[in-house]
C-alpha cells in the first residue's frame, strides 16, 4: 500500500500517516523515497491497537 492507500484505510491525513510512518509507529518501510505498508501488518497492527499493546 502507499501512503495514500494506507492514509485512506486508516481514514488519517496522509501528512499524520507520513509522521506516524516517520516515527515507527505504524509498520511501513521506505523503497526510496517512498513509504510503503503491507495490509496484513496494518490489519496486525489495528489489532494490536485495539487490544491496548501500543
Amino acid at each position: 500500500m502507499t501512503i495514500r492507500e494506507v492514509s485512506e484505510y486508516l481514514k488519517l491525513a496522509e501528512k499524520t500517516a507520513y509522521r506516524l510512518a516517520a516515527e515507527g509507529k505504524i509498520p511501513g518501510f521506505k523503497v526510496g523515497a517512498s513509504w510503503r505498508f503491507r495490509k496484513s501488518e496494518i490489519d496486525r497492527w489495528i489489532t494490536a491497537q485495539e487490544r491496548g499493546e501500543a
